[in-house]
């Protein structure tokens, strides 16, 4: 993963979207610290796809089968003047 100072990524920023694309992701920095990562839009399309739907979510879960009672009150608030 490359590394890139924000001021850097600024000057070069062809340089840095063409590095993201072909070499894989790379790291902005701000301050030293670790501020953003660029990736190819290939790259985060494949990592933001969702894997699978809610229903098989929920059905994988180890809680699967669980009985859930759910109830409600019944109070119906507090009186109000209007």
């Amino acid at each position: 993963m490359g590394r890139w100072q924000l001021q850097d990524a600024k000057k070069r920023l062809s340089g840095l979207v063409r590095k993201a694309r072909d070499e894989g992701p790379q790291v902005i920095t701000v301050r030293g610290r670790d501020a953003v990562v660029v990736v190819s839009a290939g790259e985060y399309a494949r990592r933001a796809k969702p894997k699978g739907s809610l229903v098989e979510f929920l059905r994988r879960s180890p809680l699967a089968g669980t009985a859930l009672e759910v109830g409600r009150s019944r109070d119906t608030g507090r009186p109000m003047r209007l």
